[in-house]
């Protein structure tokens, strides 16, 4: 008897095929249907108001592009057996189990030093550990594992969930552009998978995901797009300020807990206590415990505990959540260079004078949660910033000549548009309580920057 086809209406991609009962399978595991309540552009709803979509239509869709691309690459020559097939669409379909609520807004507040990678291959094995060692489906999970850290012996399968031009990227680059609106995102999937390839073309060890030299103008209006949904959406000024907001209540709940003043963060989910009064460390992912735990948290269960804070004993607790509850939020301002430390000193001496005399806070740590000043991609969406280092390399996208050779990217920037995006700045920012005046226009400019 065949396996049952099943098909999921996709707005972004169309409808999505799976067939296979090992899929579907891992679609309806506990850590998959997480996803749902995990938002796709974490704070970015607060700027964006269509923009409520969850990582579990992201991770549908990235498989469905992948079930396309290695049709397309095995149409050209490329042999892919069934199991490969079949543990590479289930490695991307897990690609972002491991994603803290609010992506990666609390990504580090959890769980310290571990990335939403390291954590989705621990709960892979997590899912893995419900199988019986000897069948075919824990074999699969076995190899998606090794196509995931990178160990498998013929690497384009790799690639083609975390590279350059890998389906991760191209899915959630078209998915937030259109339920954004910004259409700067907006970019031609269909015309990249049709010139994917691997070159070698038997894809052992030494070959490479490559894109026909056809395909170079695509691969580049990607390379802009993304440039423009990191300015527009990624690192929207209003959605750093959200991230300050809430990762501050979250650290000062952590703060009270372990400083034996719970009542002031009373009434939580016994995982999120958990998580506030533990040091959970990477160390610790092999720790079943600890992955039940991070199983119970999602985005609705950190807004419930914000809303129960709001009336916490804590007067900077409260305000904080009060604040993120009804969006208001910090003002952030992008700067044309670092202040030296007096002149933050001077900023922090305003903002704690303002908060002891309109909301009677006296604590010695104020500057802590209500002055920020950092440099974009090191304090938010930091995670996502250093994934991504790896696979903006100038000479990381291979091309495949008509003549059946390798180049680079780079070779054709004379004659394209695709030179300039592949170097993001680091743009120093304050963000801080906007009903205080700080003096800032020797600080900054009028460029757009990230606005």
């Amino acid at each position: 008897m065949s396996e049952k086809l099943i098909m999921l209406s996709d707005p972004v991609h169309g409808f999505i095929e799976v067939e296979d009962r090992f899929i579907q399978d891992l679609i309806k595991t506990r850590e998959v249907q997480r996803l749902r309540r995990i938002k796709q552009l974490g704070m970015g709803f607060i700027v964006y108001p269509s923009a409520e979509h969850s990582r579990f239509p992201h991770a549908l869709g990235a498989m469905g592009l992948l079930k396309d691309a290695l049709d397309y690459i095995e149409s050209k020559g490329t042999p892919i057996s069934d199991n490969e097939r079949l543990a590479s669409l289930a490695a991307i379909l897990l690609h972002d189990i491991g994603h803290a609520p609010f992506s990666h807004t609390l990504e580090s507040q959890l769980i310290s030093k571990a990335s939403h990678e390291k954590i989705s291959v621990a709960l892979i094995k997590h899912i893995q550990s419900d199988m019986v060692p000897d069948s075919k489906d824990y074999g699969l999970l076995d190899l998606a594992l090794k196509i995931s850290n990178k160990t498998y012996h013929r690497p384009f399968f790799h690639q083609l969930i975390s590279g350059q031009f890998d389906m991760d990227r191209l899915d959630y680059l078209r998915r937030d552009s259109q339920l954004t609106g910004v259409v700067e995102g907006k970019i031609g999937i269909d015309r990249i998978l049709r010139t994917l390839c691997v070159h070698p073309k038997e894809g052992g060890a030494d070959s490479c995901l490559a894109i026909e030299s056809k395909g170079v103008y695509t691969i580049g209006n990607v390379l802009i797009a993304r440039r423009l949904m990191y300015q527009q959406v990624y690192l929207h000024k209003t959605v750093i300020a959200a991230d300050c907001v809430l990762r501050g209540a979250i650290k000062r709940a952590k703060y009270l807990i372990n400083n034996g003043k719970v009542v002031a963060v009373s009434d939580i989910s016994p995982s999120l206590q958990y998580f506030l009064e533990n040091n959970v460390t990477k160390k610790m992912l092999s720790d079943q415990k600890v992955l039940d735990h991070f199983l119970n948290l999602d985005d609705a269960e950190i807004i419930c505990s914000l809303k129960k804070w709001q009336n916490s004993p804590d007067k900077i607790l409260a305000d904080l959540s009060d604040r993120f509850i009804s969006r208001n939020l910090f003002r952030c301002v992008f700067l044309k260079k670092n202040p030296p430390q007096k002149i933050e000193d001077s900023w922090g001496e305003k903002v704690t004078k303002f908060l002891k005399k309109t909301k009677g806070i006296t604590s010695t740590d104020i500057r802590e949660y209500y002055l920020h000043s950092c440099i974009t991609g090191r304090s938010t969406n930091d995670d996502r910033d250093r994934k991504d280092d790896d696979r903006d390399r100038k000479d990381d996208i291979p091309v495949l000549t008509s003549d059946g050779k390798i180049s680079s990217l780079t070779d054709y920037a004379a004659w394209t548009s695709i030179s300039a995006p592949t170097d993001y700045p680091q743009i120093p920012y304050v963000a801080y309580p906007k009903e205080v005046h700080l003096d800032l226009e020797e600080w900054t400019d009028d460029a757009p920057h990230y606005t």
